[in-house]
Order: structure tokens, then C-alpha cells, then sequence
């Protein structure tokens, strides 16, 4: 049975129980609701938490896990001989499943012809082309032991589909039983409803710090592993990035990271000034008409895709810069490609982060300190300097760093405004690229996801987690600095 019929299920069983559990609450008491221990709807969602519950926790579990098994079964079996030499196991296996996948679908769609499954050798092309038909491409032509092993990913998957169908069901049943049975007039249902309930928001809580945990773990054993073929020197104190999947690659993290920092640097000189200044006027000049026209225009610049914004630096940005400082002009821009045109681009990007946040955290600043500097003879000028903008400087801090966390994770404004030059130069109008740009290319076409110019981009990755963390600890520092003053 499909998943999302199970859970539809699931939530009809729910609702079942939800009634029937009310209905028995309300007749044990005599119709009486007054002699119950719990509200009649606590008792029905007793016994609906009763059945949903374990039986999606089971549900999740074995979904996530069951692709697990699987592989590691199948791959088991697969004759080493069959794997090509300049592929590996999981790449293999990613074949197997595409294709497992790709008959799943022709079947569902009733275009599952047999003859090429049992004449795979003599009639590939037939195979290919019923796969191609139904949406899944294939790079080379299905050997037999592939398509065996496919065949049976297939027949396992359905028999662990129909074991998990059982096993769900007997779940919600036992579930459903066990809450009706402990369903009477002096069962305390809210105590246990809303311990329930407790603990789903802290799972909720706990799904952010989970991930977050995942991801730090995946970038830090591919890192690893990424040092263990290429030296952790050579990237970090490597000023040259020259990556050749035919070997000798130059992987130096040194010119990346400049392009980076550079760039945003440049975004955050157009950002920071002209969005704090939108934000003071906004909150301390502006009337209210102009305020509730003029915000919601500038959050709207937060709204734009940002491959709009790439097209933007791309088509207008960079020749108007062009015509200024090129060749018809000053002469030091080469092309409409370069730092500082990504970086004039960016820093439109981030004006609504920095003058919407900021906005917001000035107008939390108590009135009673405008006043009370009002009332020792400051002006307005000198109110927005002494009081609201060093009370408000906490949360200013906050929104420069997300702005310069957005700046530093941004990729399409690069890609297309900033070039793909790799070098250390201090000319921001050259072509420079940055690191999340480097990570999107490293791990894009057919190379092998276990060689070093693929295993770069974790590295990348986890040194622009490290720089952006070390952000946030200067930032917290700056920000518990000043409020000592001001509490």
C-alpha cells in the first residue's frame, strides 16, 4: 500500500478514535459530563494520539530505514566483477534504484513490456527507451546484472511495503485498543493529553537542533575524507585553485575565500549604510503615510528571486559600469563581469535585511528614553544619536550579520555578476568568483563523488560554517558588551 494511503488511514482511524473515545467517556460517566475527571474532547484525543502516533513513529522509522536495508542487501549480492573500473558500489546502486524506480513507474502506468527485461542483452535499447518514456533517464546501457539486481530491489521493496503496511495497522489497532480501555469517567485524560502534546513540541523543538547536528556531522567526516587524499596544507595555505578531475589538481582555499570576504564586504559598504539610514528615517521622521508606503516597497527587494537579481548584475549593472570605468571610459574594467559589480548588485539585495530589521528593533526602544532626553533639552538629532541608536545597537549588530551571513552564502549573483576567476587581487573591478560558487561546480556533472575535486566542496563548506560561526561569536560578544551598559 502506498504511503500516503497508510496515512490517510492513519488519520481516519484517528478520527474514529477521537468519537468513539468521547462517545465511551460520556456514557461511563452516565451522560453526566459534570463527573468526569477530563473535558469529553480529551478523551478523544487520547485515544486519537493513541493510534496516530505509534503507528506513524513506526511509519517514519521504517520508511527512512528501509532504503537502507535494502542497499546494503542488494549491494551484498552484486558480483564485484560487474562493477566498472571507474565506478563504484553507491554508484552502481544509484542505478539500480533509478531503474527499479523507472519499472515501478512503467508498471503504475501500464507500459511494462517483459520481453526486454528477459532479452536485456540482445535488446538494451527497448529497455532504455520504456525507461526514457516514463521520465528516467540512463547514462550507458543496462548490463544484466544490473537489471537483476534492480529485479530484486523491486520484489524486496514491495514485500517490505506490504510488511510495513502490517505492521502500521497492527500499531493503530493496539493502539486503539489499549485507549479504549482506559477510557472511564476518572481516567485523567488532559494530564496525559497534554503530556503528549508537550512532548511532540519539544520533538518539534528538537527536529532544528537535529538537523543541525546532521549536517555538522556530514560535513565534517567528508572533510575528513577529503583530507585524507589531499593535504589539509595545501588547501588551506594554497594560493592557487586549479582543480582537474585528471589529477594534479591545485585545491588552495585562499583565492575563494578572498573573492568571498571581497565581495561581501563591498555588499555590506551599499547595504549597511543605506539601510540603517532607511530605518532611522522610517522610524524617527517618517509620518505615518510615508512609513506604511514606503517599507512594505522596500521588503518587497526581499522578495525578488535571487537569480533575478544575477540577470539584473548581468544585463544592466555590468555594462553601465562599462561604459563608466571600460574601455570607452576609465579603462579599468575588462568586462562587465567583476567584484564590484556583484557586489553593487548584492548590496541592493540586502538593504530590506538590514532596514527592515533595523526599523523594528528601533521602534522597541522604550518611548520613555526619547523622552526623558527630550526633557534635558536634546533635539531630535541628538536623541537618534546618544539614546535610541546605541539602545537599538544590539539588535542592529544582529541584522548586519544576517546580512553578512546572506552575502557570504549568496551564489547566483556571483555566478553571473562576479565571474568564475579564481585569484587574489585587491582590483575590484577583475573577475573574482567565491566559494559557494566553487562548491555548486565541484559537485555538478558526472565526476566521481569519491575523488578529491569532489570531496573539495565539503572542505568549502565546512570552513564557511567555521568563518560564519566565528561571526555569530563576535557579534554575541559585541551585543553582551553593550547591553551591559544600557541594563
Amino acid at each position: 500500500m502506498p504511503a500516503l494511503w497508510l496515512l490517510l488511514i492513519l488519520i481516519l482511524l484517528g478520527v474514529i478514535g477521537y468519537v468513539v473515545g468521547r462517545a465511551r467517556a460520556v456514557r461511563s460517566a452516565g451522560g453526566n459530563v459534570s463527573d468526569l475527571h477530563s473535558l469529553p474532547n480529551h478523551y478523544g484525543s487520547f485515544v486519537a494520539l493513541s493510534v496516530v502516533v505509534p503507528a506513524l513513529t513506526v511509519m517514519l522509522i521504517w520508511l527512512l530505514a528501509q532504503p537502507l536495508v535494502l542497499n546494503a542487501i542488494v549491494s551484498t549480492d552484486f558480483p564485484v566483477v560487474a562493477i566498472p573500473e571507474n565506478a563504484s558500489v553507491d554508484l552502481v546502486m544509484s542505478d539500480v534504484r533509478r531503474i527499479a524506480e523507472g519499472l515501478d513507474k512503467a508498471e503504475a502506468q501500464g507500459v511494462l513490456d517483459q520481453s526486454p527485461l528477459n532479452t536485456i542483452a540482445d535488446d538494451a535499447g527497448a529497455l532504455r527507451g520504456m525507461l526514457a518514456g516514463v521520465g528516467v533517464a540512463l547514462g550507458a546501457d543496462v548490463t544484466p546484472e544490473v537489471l537483476s539486481a534492480s529485479q530484486s530491489y523491486r520484489a524486496l521493496a514491495a514485500s517490505g511495503q506490504g510488511m510495513m503496511t502490517g505492521l502500521v495497522l497492527l500499531v493503530a489497532l493496539v493502539g486503539f485498543a489499549y485507549a479504549i480501555r482506559r477510557t472511564h469517567k476518572e481516567f485523567r485524560a488532559r494530564n496525559v493529553v497534554e503530556a503528549g502534546i508537550k512532548t511532540l513540541l519539544i520533538f518539534a523543538a528538537s527536529i532544528a537542533i537535529l538537523t543541525t547536528i546532521g549536517i555538522v556531522l556530514s560535513l565534517i567526516f567528508n572533510t575528513l575524507h577529503f583530507f585524507r587524499l589531499h593535504p589539509a596544507s595545501d588547501f588551506f595555505q594554497g594560493l592557487v585553485w586549479a582543480p582537474s578531475f585528471g589529477g594534479g589538481s591545485e585545491l588552495g582555499v585562499l583565492p575563494l575565500l578572498w573573492g568571498t570576504l571581497y565581495i561581501s564586504l563591498i555588499a555590506l559598504i551599499v547595504a549597511v549604510p543605506v539601510g540603517l539610514f532607511a530605518a532611522i528615517y522610517l522610524s524617527e521622521y517618517a509620518t505615518p503615510g510615508v512609513r506604511a508606503f514606503a517599507k512594505p516597497l522596500i521588503e518587497i527587494l526581499a522578495g525578488i528571486p535571487t537569480i533575478v537579481y544575477g540577470l539584473f548584475a548581468l544585463l544592466t549593472v555590468g555594462p553601465m559600469l562599462m561604459s563608466v570605468f571600460g574601455r570607452d571610459g576609465l579603462g579599468w574594467m575588462q568586462a562587465g563581469t567583476a567584484v564590484i559589480t556583484a557586489g553593487l548588485v548584492m548590496g541592493i539585495m540586502l538593504i530590506p535585511f538590514v532596514s527592515s530589521l533595523s526599523d523594528d528593533i528601533i521602534n522597541a526602544v522604550p518611548q520613555s528614553l526619547r523622552d526623558g532626553s527630550y526633557a534635558l533639552g536634546s533635539t531630535q538629532s541628538e536623541t537618534i544619536r546618544q539614546v535610541v541608536l546605541p539602545a537599538a545597537l544590539p539588535g542592529i549588530v544582529g541584522a548586519i550579520l544576517l546580512a553578512a551571513s546572506r552575502a557570504i552564502g549568496e551564489t547566483m549573483i556571483v555566478v553571473l555578476g562576479a565571474g568564475a576567476a579564481a585569484r587574489l587581487d585587491l582590483n575590484p573591478f577583475e573577475a573574482m568568483t567565491t566559494v559557494t560558487a566553487k562548491i555548486v561546480s565541484q559537485l555538478t556533472g558526472d565526476a566521481d563523488f569519491a575523488s578529491p575535486e569532489a570531496l573539495v566542496a565539503f572542505a568549502l563548506g565546512m570552513t564557511l560554517f567555521v568563518i560564519t560561526l566565528a561571526l555569530n561569536v563576535v557579534a554575541l560578544m559585541i551585543v553582551r558588551t553593550y547591553r551591559e551598559q544600557y541594563e
